[in-house]
């Protein structure tokens, strides 16, 4: 059978989850564009190894994250609370709760914007294909996905 750890919970309420330490994964200076954000991962809390899932809160003004795409992982979102902007390289949407949006490896680059004057939480998941490449069409960042983490370089290889 699988692993069972008694530390894990079986089920808790979502919000009540610790919010994640490291505010945000990129380097100077694109962190510093994630002020805002508020991520619960939801999926580690229980062992999850094949998908991630987070709870996220964008004040307004925030960003999820800069525009990407992601070479091998599909991504999909939810949205619970507020009315945020999906912006993406072909166009844009106002999202409302219960709606969602789907992201398959290779498509279009995105992210979610809050321009409203309220909070936006969503539920964002994601696979954790290994090998997988972030790639980001407004900035020079390129991303690859590492035994550790991300790797973040320019996106002629000089890294940060």
């Amino acid at each position: 059978m699988g692993d069972i750890d008694e530390k894990r919970p079986l089920a808790i309420a979502a919000a009540s989850a610790p919010v994640r330490a490291r505010p945000s994964h990129y380097p100077e200076p694109f962190a510093s564009r994630m002020v805002g954000r508020e991520k619960r991962p939801l999926g580690d809390l229980f062992g999850l190894r094949n998908f991630g899932v987070n709870l996220t809160r964008l004040a307004p003004g925030s960003q999820s994250a800069l525009m990407h795409r992601h070479s091998r992982q599909d991504e999909f979102v939810l949205i619970l609370e507020g009315f945020p902007t999906l912006v993406t390289d072909v166009g844009e949407a106002l999202l409302a709760p219960g709606m969602c949006a789907g992201f398959p490896a290779g498509g279009v680059a995105h992210h979610i914007v809050n321009r409203s004057e309220t909070d936006v939480v969503y539920l964002e998941i994601g696979d954790r294909t290994p090998g997988d490449e972030g790639s980001y069409p407004a900035d020079d960042l390129q991303a690859r996905l590492g035994p550790d983490g991300w790797i973040f370089t320019h996106k002629d290889g000089r890294p940060y």
